[in-house]
Formats: structure tokens, sequence, C-alpha cells
């Protein structure tokens, strides 16, 4: 068997330490869940704002497919402006700002407070957003997969309190495999998403498209990645909204980049993979369920896949695009460079 070369600009030592450490904090968001459980909610709030919003979708999906709860995903920015008036202090409100200071969420959890609304924060301890928060758990470290990991073990272990998710333990169990699995697909992708960046950095226009329980890391890659740290253009689209704007500007030349998941919404991204190989020259597929995992059961990748994806874009692709168009991914002209 052919070795699979080591990945360039990739520090292995840190990504198993992190990751091990996010790992570590079951115990506490187990111990806050089962404290909620216990006080009794009415709903559930995930507000978060761009890249943060985006890796709550993936929570609220899960919500949705196996849970009861009304649970709403919010922008804080609107949230702040609008407004909902089923948010009450009989709600749970989730939220993330790995720096802690994100403005917005750190003016939302501030009116939050006063009105006597449990907060979870997943947030750098010490910071703003913590302060406004009854409960925070230290995600200061946790890049996407991380942040994916410790969304899920509050959200699924807060089903399992309800008996909406018995199989809690067993796949949180399973997830210790996760970050060996997630470095191993890395390196077998790793070949194929250098081409990938290779060929379309220079492009004017691409389409980025997903759907179901992917959308929101589709969505957090065009828009977090592309368009904020790479200057690169892109359109994202939903596979259900595809066909409803989008498709017309489909033509030889210009890239359809598809991200076919592995739940319900799988035959919807079919559908446009069928639909553009017909008509650009330039479709690229990223499908999840080419890629094993080791150690955890078939019935769990539909909630590791969010992970797979977080693996193959946020972290190799964006890492290969750096590499040709010479834009260092930390560099921003605006964002939290100037006031606006």
């Amino acid at each position: 068997m052919e070795k699979i070369k080591k990945l360039q600009k990739f520090d292995y030592e840190k990504y198993y330490a992190d990751g091990k450490a996010s790992y570590e904090k079951r115990g506490q968001i187990e111990e806050i869940a089962d404290k909620i459980h216990e006080r009794g909610y009415s709903n559930v709030f995930l507000v978060g704002i761009g890249g943060t919003w985006a890796e709550f979708y993936h929570l609220k999906y899960i919500f949705n497919r196996y849970s009861d709860l009304d649970v709403y995903l919010e922008n804080a920015a609107e949230l702040n402006t609008i407004g909902n008036r089923k948010l009450t202090k009989d709600s749970i409100v989730i939220t993330s700002s790995s720096s802690g200071d994100t403005k917005e969420i750190v003016e939302a959890t501030a009116w939050m407070k006063e009105k006597g609304i449990e907060v979870i924060a997943f947030a750098k301890e010490g910071s703003p957003v913590a302060a406004n928060s009854t409960y925070v758990i230290n995600s200061e470290a946790a890049d996407c997969e991380d942040a994916y990991l410790l969304f899920q073990m509050l959200g699924l272990r807060l089903m399992y309190k309800r008996g909406e998710f018995p199989k809690y333990e067993k796949y949180i169990d399973q997830l210790k495999n996760l970050h060996t699995n997630l470095v191993r697909i890395r390196e077998e992708a790793d070949d194929k998403l250098f081409d990938i960046a290779q060929k379309y950095y220079k492009e004017p226009y691409n389409i980025f498209v997903g759907s179901g329980i992917l959308w929101g890391e589709v969505y957090l890659f065009s828009m977090c990645i592309l368009e904020e740290m790479q200057w690169v253009r892109t359109k994202s689209v939903t596979s259900a909204d595809f066909f409803h704007g989008t498709l017309e500007l489909v033509e030889k030349g210009v890239p359809v980049f598809l991200l076919k998941g592995e739940d319900e919404c799988r035959k919807l991204d079919t559908r446009v993979e069928n639909f553009a190989q017909k008509f650009t020259d330039k479709l690229v597929v990223i499908d999840t369920a080419e890629y094993a995992l080791d150690g955890i059961d078939d019935e769990f990748r539909v909630l590791v896949s969010p992970m797979i994806t977080s693996a193959l874009l946020t972290e190799r692709l964006a890492s290969h695009y750096e590499t040709f168009t010479k834009h260092n991914l930390k560099y921003r002209r605006y964002y939290r460079q100037i006031e606006y």
C-alpha cells in the first residue's frame, strides 16, 4: 500500500492536543446539560453571527431531526435589532465566541443577562461574553471540528436527558476516535484538494452548493474563508434553492462546487450534480461518503459529516488556496481592522 504523504502546514501535535482538550470537556458539558434539564426550559435559542451562526446550523438540523423541542437559530445582530418574543426567562440560550469579544455576541449576552435569561457560552474565559453568561465552556482553542464536537456534546446530552437520543453515551464514546479519523481523511484527500486549489484559485466567480446538515459548513467556507480570508468571489446556495435562480448562471467555464452529504437531503445534492454536469465543464464534487470512519458506527456518520467537511474544506482546501493566492489567511483589510 502506498504510504500517504504527511500534510504540509499542519501541526499534528497541536491538532491532537486541542482535540484531546476538547473531548475532555465532556464531563463539564454533561454537568451543565443535566443541571439545565433538571431546572426545566421551554425552548432553545442558538445565537451566533458569521462563522458561529454557520457552525450552529448543523446543531439546529440535529435538534430538528431528533427532538420535539422548539429550537431557534438566530443571527445575533438581527436578534439585537428585532428581538424574539419567544425568548424568555424560560429559554436556554447557547452561544459561541472563541475570542469572547465578538461585538454582536457581547451586546446580545449583556441584555440577556439583564433580563435574567440563562446563557451557555462557548467562549474565552475572562472575556466579556464569559462575564455576561451563566455557564462558560472555554473554547478558545476549538477550531471548527472541535466546535462541532462541543456543540454536539451539549445538544445531544440535552436530548438524551429528554429521552430523544438514547445512544448518546455510545456515540460520544466513539468520538474518542474522531481526530485520528479526521487526520487520515485529510491525508487521503490532500492531493485532490491541492489540485482543486491550483486549478480554481484564479476563478473570478464560484458557486458553492450544499444541503442538510452540511449547509452551515458550506456557507462558512464560501463566506468566512474564501470571501473574508482569500478575497475570492463566491455564491453559496442550498441544493434546494439552486433550482430557483442560481441554475441560470451555470454555463461552460463557471465552477460549481458541490458538497454531497449523507442525510435525507443527498437526493437534492444528486439533482444538482445531474444538472451541473450537463452544463459546466468545471463541476467539483466532494462527497463525505467516500471517507471511512474507523471505530465510529455507520449510524452516526451523518452526525460526523460536518466535521469531515470542515477537515476537507475549512482547513485543507483553505490552506492550499493560501499557497496559490499567496494571500495570508490571517490578513484582513476591514474586519477587526477599522471601525464600521
